[in-house]
């Protein structure tokens, strides 16, 4: 099949896919992964090759870019130490049991090390896609461990393909990749975060600043691949530190823009990727002798309960080791339960980067001879993929529901804390902006009237759900902003009537300027709130969403101006 071909072909599979995996209530990536092995029954279907530079080069940096964008990184900061042990100690140990495991069945010591370097990492973009109903900071924590796990798989399968075409390692060396893979795409990513921060605060034209964005991980990817780093991490980085900056360098109709764009390109390589793997696995099994197949089916299902198995231990002896050396009570309040530890290593899918890291083995050793087990690498890795995917999948909704996990409301609080808190700013602040921008007074207490009016809606939501003390710090505050109202009527009472303006069409010029200063007087709050670390990102990302549309119906400014 030619490119053209190909690519209605993955049109045409994920929109029928995201059409009737509503209907079938199924995840949308597991049903496109059963389409992809349904149609890898075709002959010509299969013969659809998935090159792992494309994977690596081409999707990778899309979708780790965007799910970097939407990360938490007061998350990260909260849980930095159990994201670096998950990170890095989990995917050497999930590697060498799944290396012990595999070559006990049967598979060369070189080749099953390869192995285990496959399929150690967990897949952000798997995690992102059917991880959504855990709590937030269990789903936080996950994507976050999967967004930076790939860099220790990397460095580990090039030692072990090193070590299997001929090559020789010394501690040393191991160490030395280590630092470079880390250090250099962290450096990297802060590099073209840097530069980008530069070129797009002089930027004001939506399309341009949107295409700076999509450059940003592609040229993060390719400076840490120069200096033989990690391209994954540098994407990552680069990512969190542009979401952290990015009400800085963009504006309300690029954010927008931005926000429309990005999930659904994010979709469509996602959607193509999960019918590709489907491709995959089809025609890798029909190149695997007969014979075989029974035999590699054991090691995928040993290697697979291998994975589960090892997550949950390490998390369970990295619990109690912490337990013993921390004692703070701050630490005592994030101690999980053995039921929290089972949701986590059934969420552990596997993915995208470990069928591209098996598509990468070498045909040859550095002697020119076949390299033993590349078929039964890339089988088994295709396997455990499927497991995670179509078992590990619809699983994860029932064991989240068995755990009893407790209920994530902490999102919600810092919500209706940044409404009440803006909102309060804004009243607070329109007397003085509208002074600044020589707005009359009646136009001030018609927006002052309007903002009042919100917050009283909002504190009636928060009421009806807060407990009692919550409920009358919300008293106390409409008291306050009452009595500023108050206030504000009183001084108008003995003011003089201003002088009517010329033209309804002034007036509401005046009251459309009024407004958008007011807006970024709210934004200057809200970034502040997320400085001291009072709310979340997802907060921050929620509320900006509702500013941007509010300036944008107020000015009607064109998304391409």
């Amino acid at each position: 099949m030619n490119g053209l071909e190909v690519t209605v072909l993955l049109g045409i599979t994920v929109l029928t896919g995201a059409i009737l995996a509503p209907r079938l209530r199924v995840a949308v990536p597991l049903l496109l992964l059963v389409a992809g092995l349904a149609l890898g029954f075709i002959p010509e279907v299969r013969e659809i090759v998935l090159p792992p530079e494309t994977v690596l080069l081409l999707f990778l940096p899309v979708l780790l870019f965007w799910e970097s964008l939407t990360t938490s990184l007061r998350s990260i900061r909260r849980d930095f130490r159990g994201i670096v042990l998950m990170s890095t100690l989990l995917v050497v140990a999930s590697a060498f049991a799944v290396a012990g495991v595999a070559y006990a069945l049967g598979l060369p010591w070189d080749a099953a090390l390869i192995l285990g370097a496959a399929v150690a990492p967990t897949d952000a973009t798997a995690v992102a896609a059917l991880g959504r109903m855990l709590p937030r900071r269990n789903f936080m924590n996950l994507k976050a461990e999967s967004l930076t796990n790939d860099g220790t798989a990397l460095v580990l399968y090039g030692v072990a393909v090193g070590l299997a075409v001929g090559g020789q390692f010394t501690p040393v060396d191991v160490t030395w990749l280590v630092a470079v893979s880390y250090i250099g795409g962290a450096a990297a990513g802060l590099v073209v975060a840097g530069v980008a921060f530069l070129v797009m605060r002089r930027l004001r034209n939506t399309l341009n600043l949107n295409i700076a964005l999509l450059l940003v991980p592609f040229t993060a990817f390719l400076l840490a691949e120069l200096i033989h780093a990690s391209g994954v991490l540098a994407v990552v980085v680069a990512g969190l530190i542009v979401a952290y900056i990015n009400p800085r360098i963009s504006t309300a109709a690029s954010r927008r823009q931005a926000a429309w764009t990005w999930p659904l390109g994010s979709f469509l390589l996602n959607g193509s990727l999960f019918v590709l793997i489907g491709f995959e696995v089809q025609a890798v099994a029909h190149e695997i002798p007969g014979r075989e197949i029974g035999w590699l089916i054991l090691v995928t299902l040993a290697v697979w309960l291998v994975l589960l198995v090892a997550r949950f231990v390490f998390q369970t002896t990295s619990v109690m080791i912490i337990r013993m050396l921390d004692r703070r009570p701050s630490q005592r309040l994030r101690r999980t339960t053995y039921r929290s530890r089972i949701v986590t290593a059934v969420a552990g899918f596997r993915g995208a980067v470990s069928l591209a890291i098996a598509l990468s083995v070498p045909l040859t050793t550095s002697a020119g001879a076949a390299l033993p087990g590349r078929d039964e690498i890339i089988f088994v890795t295709a396997g455990v993929i499927v497991l995670t995917l179509l078992v590990q999948g619809p699983l994860l909704p029932a064991v989240v529901r068995w755990a009893h996990l407790p209920d994530d409301s902490a999102l919600q609080q810092e919500l209706e804390l940044a409404e009440r808190a803006i909102t309060g700013a804004a009243l607070t602040a329109i007397k003085e902006l509208a002074r600044d921008h020589g707005v009359s007074e009646e136009i001030r207490d018609r927006l002052t009237r309007d903002y009042y009016e919100y917050l009283e809606r909002n504190n009636e939501r928060v009421q009806a759900r807060e407990q009692a003390h919550v409920d009358r710090t919300i008293a106390d505050l409409d008291k306050m902003m009452g009595d500023q109202v108050d206030a504000a009527a009183t001084a108008t009472a003995v003011m003089a009537p201003p002088a009517p303006l010329p033209s309804p069409r002034e007036r509401d010029e005046e009251y459309s300027r009024l407004r958008i200063a007011v807006l970024d007087r709210k934004r200057e709050v809200l970034y502040r709130l997320r400085r001291e670390g009072a709310v979340d990102d997802a907060v921050v990302t929620q509320i900006q969403t509702r500013l941007d549309v509010e300036e944008l119906r107020i000015t009607g400014i064109e998304m391409l101006d």
